[in-house]
């Protein structure tokens, strides 16, 4: 399966509510010919547009790849979330790497959301930010957990930003039943997704990056001087960033086997009535819940709900988008009975057994940056910056996460997607009791 026509158009962002409010750089031309830089990046999503910007402010010259449109995959499709930390928590961190590595990470996930933040209002406060992020437990028994995890995180990290939520807190900040206790983040935020990955590329743009869209890498040799093959221009680099999260589409077998596709869908309502709007999220903040197909979350500007739910784990998305968000969505908020679903779709992010990112060293002079796990907003355009700094030169940080544990999927590439599926299924049943 061709992960990257199976269900888009190629040169086109897919259809959703973020393309419809979001107004899109370039066009940008396709590659043609012989073409040379300092850097070559594979990816037009927000690690590639974070290390393109980055290197350029550093004075290289950078060219960036984008088989689509910037900003058509994840980086323009996911929930918005922008949240503090990895996608596991420190607790598990500490157990997994230990105390210092825990605390480097810690600090590297607070840089990313001030980063975000800071490109943001560089270029110009457009992608709609707005502070608050709930972990919302499902389960009465996980609230213990979540009060310890936030006293954890006061004492150990003195990251004061975050509190428990008990039953009566959290139901006056959601409006569902179903939610019996969680924490509230304000170090965490909530944004436009397709309008931020929009301002990294007008300000790689602006500072020197030759972006190029409809350019499908289809072959990448990783020798001390790197060629990158699209189907009409061969691109010689000094280096080489390839940044494709799940999109990665077996280019790279090292990446391939350590991060795997998986698809997630999101539904956005009609614009809601006020009343009942403050009703379901008063203050505005982002939700993301307990489960392990995790629910997430949020109110729109206009008062629309924006849910994302439901995960399949095959290539190809399901008939009926609307449909397959449909249910979680009322399971959460039943009150959404009647309201009329004006856009649905799906995207593809990348996840790595143990939930870490997965950086690689591809060959002397080329790295991969992928595998955020569905926190790639905050952690992909860190990761760019990261990697920008390791071709300068200053590699320390991209080696700590490049030692983090990534395993391989079990299974080859006949059997890792029957295997997933199997065990996500088997996850999935585990959320209902």
């Amino acid at each position: 399966m061709d992960i990257l026509t199976i269900n888009d158009t190629p040169g086109q962002h897919p259809r959703s509510f973020y393309a419809a409010t979001a107004e899109a750089p370039g066009p940008y031309p396709m590659a043609e010919g012989a073409i040379k830089a300092d850097v070559c990046v594979v990816g037009g999503g927000y690690g590639g547009l974070s290390a393109a910007l980055h290197l350029a402010r550093q004075g290289l010259d950078v060219v960036l790849l984008e088989a689509s449109r910037v900003g058509s995959g994840a980086s323009g499709r996911n929930g918005g979330q922008v949240s503090t930390g990895q996608r596991l928590e420190q607790g598990d961190l500490e157990t997994l790497v230990g105390l210092d590595t825990a605390r480097v990470l810690w600090d590297m996930g607070s840089e990313a959301v001030d980063l975000v933040k800071a490109l943001i209002r560089e270029e110009g406060d457009g992608c709609g930010w707005t502070d608050g992020v709930i972990h919302a437990n499902h389960r009465a028994r996980y609230g213990a957990h979540s009060k310890a995890h936030v006293e954890h995180l006061n004492t150990t990290y003195g990251y004061d930003k975050i509190r428990f939520l008990s039953r009566d807190e959290i139901r006056h900040e959601v409006g569902s039943p179903g939610y019996h206790s969680g924490s509230l983040d304000m170090g965490s935020g909530h944004l436009h997704p397709l309008r931020y990955a929009f301002a990294l590329a007008r300000l790689a743009e602006a500072a020197g990056v030759r972006i190029y869209e409809t350019s499908r890498v289809t072959k990448v040799d990783t020798a001390a001087k790197p060629r990158v093959h699209t189907g009409s221009a061969l691109i010689e680099a000094d280096h080489l960033i390839v940044a494709l999260n799940g999109y990665h589409n077996n280019l790279l077998p090292t990446v391939s086997r350590r991060v795997m596709p998986i698809n997630n869908f999101i539904a956005v309502t009609e614009p809601l009535p006020q009343d009942l709007a403050n009703s379901l999220i008063p203050n505005r903040y982002a939700v993301a819940d307990s489960r392990f197909v995790i629910n997430y979350f949020r109110l729109s500007e206009d008062n629309r709900m924006i849910f994302g739910g439901g995960e399949s784990y095959g290539y190809r998305f399901p008939a009926d988008l609307r449909a397959k968000v449909r249910g979680p969505m009322l399971e959460v908020f039943p009150q959404l009975k009647s309201a009329k679903i004006d856009y649905a779709w799906g995207g593809t992010l990348g996840i790595t057994m143990s939930r870490l990112p997965h950086f690689d060293r591809l060959g002397p002079s080329a790295l991969s940056i992928a595998g955020f796990s569905g926190q790639g907003v905050a952690l992909a355009t860190l990761a760019g910056k990261i990697a920008a700094e390791a071709i300068a030169g200053q590699a320390a940080r991209f080696d700590v996460i490049n030692h983090l544990p990534t395993p391989r999927f079990p299974g080859g590439p006949k059997l890792r997607t029957p295997l997933l599926v199997a065990a996500m299924t088997w996850y999935a049943l585990r959320d209902k009791f």
